[in-house]
């Protein structure tokens, strides 16, 4: 009997250790059509930092649309992150860390089991279509709360975004520039085709990005090449609904295919090259680097992956129709406002670019003083780079949709900041990130406040990406967008509704992108 009852404890000891090891150990090893992978155990997470899901783009394949990766043989070990796409460079970003062969996603799970089936958050990083790199953060916090989150890379720059009419010629369908783009679309095929080997399920995917992250999220629910490929998606900072014309972008008007081969022409005439032959033969760095004294290099409406001014293609509702959070930071434009501008200069600029509309402009962001045109630069930054935008997006999305749209500000006061000038009055521009990726979340003793905010974010972030749904238990409820109610969840000491922030000047911005607009497709119409 004793005999017996030893053999049953035993039993249930190796039972409850076999569980034990198994709530600690995620998938670390698991194949993907490419071959086996091996990640490494961080916490709870298994962690891949590098797997490449397309080919390099060098050589021929250089300005070319994204081709399959090639198999391997035994086992890949996803260790360290891939390289920066070549950027121009900076201390501690430096060219030896970059690479035309830059196509590589990574991935954190907490999955133990394929048959986990857990929601996907792909992240698309910020930077300007210029910048940055996808190993920045893998937003372990969020994956901790119980989703698969992937984070890919792009081409950026001229690698990236440059048209030119012999790609144009090149191409079967007719189109160039907006490689970075269809790198993302083709990353996104691969989540499709392979998250269910690291426990995810590919019928849950959220789209997230900041900055030229989220203006990719946007582009991405406005491109007929991407429908299906995700459910719902998260913007944090941008958004695109401005007009286009065929010349090169500026301030407030997106170029057409045919503007942004111009400036590849221009760009081939800068670098003293006669052809793409030529160009494709130049270092990368040659073309993306520090000393390169050419960018600006944007996506464009190509009629292939943006196919529109997607102001007009809401109005129409021909995107694609997914739940969607857009978020907008109160001080935007503290990180980019010049430290040493005079309120003559200002108010010259601000002249310049408003026309018409420039008494009115100077009144909603007025300049006098010195310390009121950094201000006033600031505001209209974010306006018309940000706010502006995503107003448009949950707005025209309420309009014409049939999935809700969430609208929030964040206004956390910190002394934490990217922007490191005294001026700076709310949250600046990428402050958001600080939210996400546990720098406040750790140092609640120090960040009591933003610690708070940061629990609540997430928590809403998450329950978006399970749900389609950001509300939860123990939160605040969160309606969807109503232009008339307060619907807009502002994040500051808590989270409570507000009506839209900063209205006057969003009305201004409104009715300035409307006179562009009408001007841009009168210019067509002759």
């Amino acid at each position: 009997m004793i005999k017996k009852l030893f053999t049953i404890l035993m039993l249930c000891a190796c039972m409850m250790a076999t569980d034990a090891m198994g709530q600690r150990t995620p998938i670390l090893k698991t194949h993907v059509e490419t071959g086996d992978v091996e990640g490494i155990l961080d916490g709870t997470l298994a962690v891949y930092k590098a797997i490449p899901y397309a080919a390099p783009p060098v050589g021929e394949l250089r300005w070319r649309e994204p081709q399959p990766a090639k198999p391997w043989e035994g086992v890949l070990k996803a260790e360290d992150f891939g390289p920066w796409p070549p950027q121009p460079t900076r201390p501690g970003r430096t060219a030896d860390m970059m690479s035309e062969d830059c196509l590589y996603l990574g991935i954190a799970t907490p999955a133990k089991s394929v048959n986990d089936r857990l929601p996907v958050m792909v992240w698309i990083h910020g930077g300007g279509f210029q910048t940055e790199h996808y190993g920045g953060d893998l937003w372990k916090h969020l994956a901790q709360r119980g989703v698969v989150i992937v984070s890919i890379e792009y081409r950026t720059g001229a690698l990236g975004f440059m048209a030119h009419p012999e790609l144009t010629k090149e191409s079967k369908d007719g189109h160039s520039g907006n490689y970075g783009l269809l790198d993302q679309i083709f990353a996104l095929k691969w989540v499709q085709r392979n998250i269910a080997s690291f426990g995810g399920d590919p019928s849950k995917v959220t789209i997230f990005g900041e900055s030229a992250g989220a203006i990719s999220c946007s582009f991405l629910c406005g491109s007929p090449l991407a429908k299906g490929l995700f459910r719902a998606a998260i913007s944090q900072s941008g958004g695109s609904f401005a007009p286009w014309r065929d010349q090169p972008r500026t301030l407030g008007v997106d170029a057409s295919q045919k503007g942004a081969e111009a400036q590849g022409l221009a760009f081939m005439k800068h670098l003293k090259k006669k052809n793409i032959k030529q160009m494709r033969k130049m270092d990368a760095m040659e073309l993306c680097g520090s000393d390169v004294g050419f960018g600006g290099f944007w996506p464009c409406v190509d009629g292939y992956v943006i196919t529109d001014d997607q102001y007009r293609l809401y109005e129409r509702g021909e995107y694609n129709d997914v739940p969607v959070i857009v978020m907008t930071n109160s001080d935007e434009g503290a990180l980019f406002s010049p430290g040493n501008i005079k309120a003559e200069n200002y108010q010259r600029q601000m002249r310049s670019m408003f026309g018409d509309m420039a008494n009115e402009a100077l009144r909603i962001y007025p300049g006098n003083t010195d310390d009121e045109a950094w201000h006033g630069n600031g505001d209209t930054f974010r306006d018309m780079g940000f706010a502006w935008p995503s107003y448009a997006w949950v707005s025209l999305q309420t309009k014409t949709g049939k999935s809700p749209a969430y609208a929030a500000y964040l206004a956390q006061p910190s002394k934490r900041s990217f922007s490191q000038d005294p001026r700076r009055k709310g949250v600046a521009h990428a402050d958001d990130i600080l939210y996400l990726n546990g720098e406040f979340l750790t140092q609640p003793e120090k960040y009591p406040a933003e610690a708070a905010v940061a629990e609540i974010i997430q928590q809403y972030w998450v329950n978006f990406a399970k749900t389609c749904n950001p509300n939860g238990k123990g939160l605040p409820y969160w309606p969807s967008f109503d232009d008339t109610k307060p619907t807009t969840m502002q994040f500051s000491n808590g989270a409570s509704l507000i009506m839209v922030p900063n209205r006057d000047q969003i009305d201004f911005i409104d009715r300035f992108y409307r006179s562009k607009r009408e001007e841009t497709e009168r210019q067509r119409a002759k």
